[in-house]
């Protein structure tokens, strides 16, 4: 598959992309701020905003007038009443985020799943690898990414193993004692035994776990069939990446993201053997936005190269959170010719004079 049917594959497969931000995010503003097709959640804040979003918000630049999103709003608000009126008896599901930075929030999720598998398998298929069984080593319940996987495997007939993960009870124990070595060890004891019956083709994992796993099998993960390994959630450290690729993954695809509940999947541009083992991410406009942004002062946008703090716009049609200022920093890049839109890299936790967040295996 070509850089251009990439791309061109994507937009066919969800029609969002072929809208410039501009004209999606008045279509977003007319879809969460009118009285037939907006949430219950939206239209009560509406009543509170000194502007009328439909009329004042024509292009994207305008949505610097919400100012920075509270999370607290949405932590107490009914996963019912962030369900807009326009899907009123459409099926969808509740997800909840992992709670890194306080207690979860829940969102709705509509049509955001099936956009996300799309994009996807394009990337996948661009790679070789889609279809085939898969082993689930992620938070399950109410998180997204088992949901995403699930859907996944549905798109072409594959089975999904699941292991029993809580990222909570992780980061309860860390909280509590400063490890969580029995937990994690229950989370290998699961895929190992799974590994070695099902031969999967494709696990999915977070890299915190991928190195707990890693260090644990007995043999490389080639060996258990394993085609590739998709990875999301946590970072690793450059050291840590050459380590998994030269000791444990051989013959083996990693495929990472960058993302979390509230904004998506940023795709994974870059093959190691062409960057050295750095990876970009690009987020799939227009249905969010990563901005890089000056942590001192988050109005301005660093340039490309310049480290900063995420700030991130979701305009999708499940979910409206403008300048919503993100726990990680990240170095902004230019396009790639892959993607052809702005991208992240280098992605860590950002740290500042409040409590950190315990990032676990999640």
């Amino acid at each position: 598959m070509t850089v251009i049917s990439l791309v061109d594959a994507m937009r066919e497969q969800v029609a969002p992309m072929r809208h410039d931000r501009d004209e999606w995010t008045r279509r977003m503003m007319r879809w969460h701020f009118s009285d037939e097709t907006g949430s219950p959640f939206w239209l009560r804040r509406k009543t509170e905003l000194p502007f009328d979003p439909i009329r004042d918000v024509t292009e994207y630049a305008a949505l610097e007038l919400f100012g920075y999103f509270d999370k607290t709003a949405l932590r107490a608000a009914r996963a019912r009443d962030l369900l807009p009126k326009g899907f009123a008896g459409r099926p969808f599901r509740v997800v909840e985020t992992g709670g890194t930075t306080g207690a979860p929030c829940r969102v709705v999720d509509v049509t955001r799943g099936p956009y996300d598998v799309a994009m996807y398998r394009v990337m996948l298929r661009a790679r070789g690898l889609e279809g085939g069984d898969m082993l689930a080593m992620t938070p399950s319940g109410p998180h997204a990414y088992g949901h995403f996987v699930a859907r996944l495997a549905d798109s072409w007939a594959g089975a999904v193993h699941f292991i029993d993960f809580d990222p909570r009870w992780v980061k309860k124990s860390l909280l509590a004692t400063g490890n969580a070595h029995d937990y994690v060890a229950h989370l290998i004891d699961q895929t190992t035994v799974l590994l070695a019956a099902e031969q999967p083709d494709l696990l999915f994992t977070t890299s915190r776990l991928l190195l707990e796993l890693a260090a644990e099998l007995p043999k490389p993960l080639a060996h258990y069939g394993v085609r590739a390994v998709c990875t999301g959630g946590t970072s690793c450290s450059p050291e840590e990446v050459r380590y998994l690729r030269e000791e444990h993954l051989d013959g083996v695809a990693w495929i990472d993201t960058y993302g979390n509940t509230l904004m998506g999947h940023a795709l994974q541009a870059d093959s190691a053997e062409s960057t050295g083992g750095t990876h970009t991410y690009h987020l799939p406009p227009p249905l969010a936005f990563i901005e890089v942004v000056d942590p001192a002062a988050p109005e301005r946008r660093v340039a490309h190269g310049e480290r900063g703090r995420v700030l991130v716009n979701t305009l999708l049609e499940d979910l409206f959170i403008p300048n919503l200022l993100e726990r990680d920093s990240v170095l902004r890049v230019g396009p790639h010719e892959w993607f052809p839109w702005d991208g992240v890299a280098e992605v860590r936790p950002y740290v500042d004079d409040e409590a950190e967040a315990t990032e676990g295996v999640y």
